[in-house]
């Protein structure tokens, strides 16, 4: 078996729980194959029993690679969204974060996952991503996300409007701060935060959150991901922002938008006694009240 390890920084105080992951692998004969520049920063500090191979990208993921450990928080595992794209390679994240809805076992589970990982006890969950198409190039080779698209202001000028289409018939124009369209993986990011629902990872659908909307009769929509959703902005400025998670990109008010269900997913990795409900009750605190 041969597993990806990818992290993008770490603190002194992972160290320990890092060499502890490496351990556990090769303890169990499985190949490594670390992300070079993660590679480097733990020459000194954690050691290998045996060389692992090295990876810069997704060209120099091998094919046999069978599942890819995300060691940080959600937006390190949204950094091996880029290197996975189309692979079908699983990710399984360990939260070396803060919050993690993505990243969901806590370190101190770490053994745990891995055991798992060895009997065969996980599920494999299928997370459906949205793309973009510009009528100027955006983004590179990765115009998709797997949390959200959003539309931004760029400064501190007045609210911008935002003309919004579903299959080219008009939904609304949203006067605000921005839009947010996001998957339901990413219901509990950027979209919760601005009063957007929780939406099942299974359920077919996009959600269209304002930011700092205008209007108060203007509300989250959920709208079937079959759907094409296009977009042109206007403000006073002449640039705004454009971003696909946390990657962002400055337009101007001639870029014409549309964005669509991505033909591919993501695998996500989550040991049996993990699922959605439990991440959201943990993160979220719900049934904590002490009158339940």
């Amino acid at each position: 078996m041969l597993v990806a390890l990818y992290n993008r920084s770490f603190d002194a105080a992972d160290v320990p729980i890092l060499q502890q992951i490496v351990s556990r692998l090769e303890f169990f004969g499985i190949r490594l194959i670390v992300y070079k520049d993660f590679y480097e920063r733990l020459q000194g500090l954690v050691s290998f029993e045996i060389v692992p191979l090295l990876f810069t990208g997704k060209k120099d993921l091998p094919r046999h690679t069978e599942m890819l450990f995300s060691l940080g928080g959600d937006g390190t595992f949204l950094d091996t969204v880029i290197f996975i794209a189309d692979s079908g390679v699983p990710i399984l994240g360990i939260n070396f974060g803060r919050l993690g809805f993505l990243a969901a076992i806590p370190v101190e589970e770490a053994d745990s996952a891995i055991l798992s990982l060895v009997r065969g006890s996980y599920t494999i969950e299928r997370r459906s991503l949205l793309h973009l198409d510009a009528s100027m190039p955006l983004f590179g080779d990765a115009p998709f996300a797997l949390n959200e698209f959003t539309l931004h202001r760029k400064d501190s000028s007045s609210m911008i409007k935002i003309h919004t289409f579903l299959n080219g018939e008009f939904l609304n124009t949203y006067w605000a701060d921005g839009l947010i369209l996001s998957t339901p993986t990413g219901s509990t990011g950027y979209s919760l935060s601005c009063g957007g629902p929780v939406v099942f990872p299974q359920a077919s659908s996009f959600v269209i959150t304002p930011v700092a909307p205008h209007n108060l009769n203007v509300r989250p929509i959920i709208v079937p991901d079959d759907n094409i959703i296009s977009f042109e902005v206007e403000g006073r400025s002449e640039h705004f922002l454009c971003t696909l998670d946390s990657r962002m990109e400055s337009i101007t008010s001639q870029v014409q938008m549309a964005v669509r269900k991505e033909n591919f997913t993501i695998l996500l990795v989550r040991p049996d006694e993990h699922n959605f409900l439990r991440t959201i009750r943990q993160k979220l605190y719900w049934g904590v009240d002490k009158r339940n």
